[in-house]
């Protein structure tokens, strides 16, 4: 596909002109299978340390040849168990190797992935199972299974596949489940290769870049968990497109740290792609990072932001309890490095930061391993100091912009091209349009094949045209960067006829370290209030004079309709336990409002009753 310079593809009359990515942006190729690209890994960038997890030892290292050798087998092992292409498989696995080989093996043997989240409540989760008829569940341990056996009751699911099978006692489980290790399934498969040497080109040559790869299940901030259909293309465009536009990730020299779970396509794509490019993958957990930080020292990781804001949390602790000189050389570091501009700085400034790298911004860069140089972020909104002040240190901090359904990069920033507050330019392939009131539009390889059994959703979301609904609100610079400015479901009215878009205030109150989560309230009502969820460790009684004075310096930031004028600090957290946030740790609007509706009434009544010390008065 060729593409198109940027608004070629759009008359200049035309009422909503049509963007794509600027030639400069990438490659788009089209035609690939999954498993394709772990061949041309193989020949091309074959990296004897492709996947490492950590173990007693030391780190358990899988060469991207021997990782090939086995999907292969297992591949081979499952077709003959009587699994056949374009049946679903649940995986239900830690984010390691548990989930990476008998995901490949299930691509090569033309079977679909289903992940499902750890965290996902037991109603979704039988929801998944039962919707897609999987009859073969891939698990990690015994301590998984017995977390998923009860939700396997009228289900499908026939076979277990374990990786490790410590701790399960019988070679068959409740109502007739078959219990089947990694390791026996991989000597039948090299058994089976040695009697027909020719039956892994067989598999390979049924493969199709237009099949079902996998079905993701979305977390579902509201309502019942829609499958997104993607196919091989949709995945393996996304990745050469994203990738081939950062020329500075190196193929076969990256050293990359995977904290982030597989079950979310973000990270999965993150996944094939480091894999295409013959990198160095380490797995941890996000409790581990610090330690595998510095043990591992990566070159790059994908992140959300509230990682990047507790290392950033962590730099400001540190700097306040320096003494003597050290306090004001760190403060004016951190002052300059706010100033950073990622696309460009004056002589001045750049003679400056080379003087305070030499003082401060080193030991920044120690912390996280030395030779950290690229940082992925994406997930949530993430501030724009933070790409400034890790730039400044020389890490650069990339956002972008996806949805599961779009495979899922929509548009992000390049290193030569970061611009903070942007989610970047478009990845190459990809169409952009705002429709009326701002909504993102999206079209080409990277858009789902559609919602699994729920075609009157599929055809809800994509319309005749090709063209996704993203159900975002956007605006693109006169030379293509793409920021978001809030969700069309999100708006609210007040009273007054003011529509409210939520999404800056609470973005700007979160970036406050006593503030984990924000919600703006106020549908109906004279004014808009937040409740306010605290940090770990916050109390308020603690931060409560803190917090007003904040408020009151973001809201002049903001139109006088859009600003807070009261808030009800909460020490209770929201979780994916107590089902107020989703497996990706969006906040569940709804039912946070149903579990607070007596704490949002407080906040709109003309004297707040009992004189509630959890209650901040901001403007009057």
């Amino acid at each position: 596909m060729t593409v198109a310079p940027l608004n070629a593809a759009s008359p200049p009359s035309s009422p909503h002109p049509v963007f794509s990515a600027p030639k400069r942006a990438g490659r788009t190729l089209l035609g690939r299978t999954l498993p394709s690209l772990l061949d041309e890994a193989c020949v091309n960038n074959p990296n004897p340390r492709a996947f490492n997890e950590p173990a007693e030892d030391g780190w358990h290292t899988v060469s991207s040849e021997t990782f090939r050798s086995q999907a292969e087998a297992l591949a081979l092992g499952l077709r003959d168990r009587g699994f056949t292409a374009g049946e679903r498989v649940a995986f239900f696995t830690h984010s390691d190797l548990s989930f990476c080989l008998p995901d490949m093996a299930c691509l090569m043997a033309g079977l679909v992935g289903v992940p499902i989240y750890l965290t996902q409540s037991a109603e979704a989760v039988r929801f998944i199972l039962r919707e897609t008829e999987a009859k073969l569940a891939v698990v990690s341990d015994a301590a998984l299974l017995e977390k998923l056996t009860p939700f396997l009751a009228d289900t499908a699911v026939h076979t277990v596949l374990l990786r490790d099978v410590t701790g399960v006692p019988e070679a068959e489980g409740p109502g007739g489940i078959s219990y089947l290790s990694f390791d026996t399934l991989l000597g039948h498969g090299d058994a089976l290769r040695r009697e027909q040497p020719e039956a892994t080109k067989v598999l390979r040559g049924s493969l199709q870049a237009s099949d079902l790869a996998t079905i993701i299940y979305t977390s579902g901030t509201t309502g019942t968990p829609k499958g997104v259909m993607l196919t091989h293309e949709n995945l393996s465009s996304n990745v050469l497109a994203a990738f081939s536009g950062i020329p500075e990730l190196r193929r076969g020299q990256e050293v990359a740290l995977s904290f982030l779970p597989l079950t979310h396509v973000f990270a999965r794509t993150l996944h094939y792609g480091y894999l295409a490019w013959g990198s160095a993958v380490y797995f941890t957990t996000p409790d581990k990072v610090r330690v595998h930080l510095k043990e591992v020292r990566p070159t790059t990781f994908a992140t959300v932001p509230r990682v990047l804001e507790r290392v950033f949390e962590g730099i400001l602790k540190a700097g306040s309890e320096l003494s003597g000189v050290k306090k004001p050389i760190f403060d004016w570091a951190v002052a300059l490095a706010k100033r950073f501009e990622p696309e460009g700085s004056r002589a001045l400034y750049n003679t400056q930061r080379r003087a305070a790298d030499k003082l401060v911004f080193d030991k920044w860069r120690e912390a996280l391993g030395g030779r950290l140089r690229l940082v992925i972020a994406g997930g949530a909104a993430l501030r724009p100091e933070l790409v400034r002040v890790f730039g400044a240190a020389g890490v650069e901090v990339l956002q972008g912009y996806g949805l599961t359904e779009t495979s899922p990069i929509v548009a992000y920033n390049r290193p030569s091209h970061n611009r903070p507050g942007t989610v970047g330019e478009l990845i190459a392939g990809a169409e952009l349009k705002l429709a009326k009131g701002g909504e993102i539009l999206t079209r080409g390889p990277h858009v789902m094949k559609g919602y699994f059994g729920d075609p009157e959703a599929t055809a809800a979301v994509i319309d005749q045209d090709g063209w996704f609904h993203t159900g975002d609100l956007g605006e693109m610079s006169a030379d293509g960067f793409l920021t978001i400015s809030g969700r069309l479901k999100n708006i609210f009215k007040l009273s007054t006829g003011k529509s409210v878009m939520p999404q800056p205030l609470e973005g700007a109150l979160e970036a406050h370290p006593s503030i984990e989560h924000a919600l703006v309230v106020g549908e109906g009502e004279k004014f808009c209030a937040v409740l306010l969820f605290l940090s770990s460790g916050s109390e308020p009684e603690g931060v409560r004079d803190d917090l007003t004075a904040f408020m009151g310096s973001v809201n002049e930031t903001l139109p006088p309709w859009s600003r807070a004028k009261r808030a009800l600090l909460l020490s209770e957290p929201l979780s994916v336990e107590n089902n107020l946030l989703t497996p990706t740790l969006k906040v569940k609007r709804k039912e946070v409002l149903k579990a607070y509706k007596d704490g949002v009434a407080t906040l709109f009544e003309h004297t707040p009753s009992g004189g509630d010390a959890r209650i901040v008065e901001v403007e009057r």
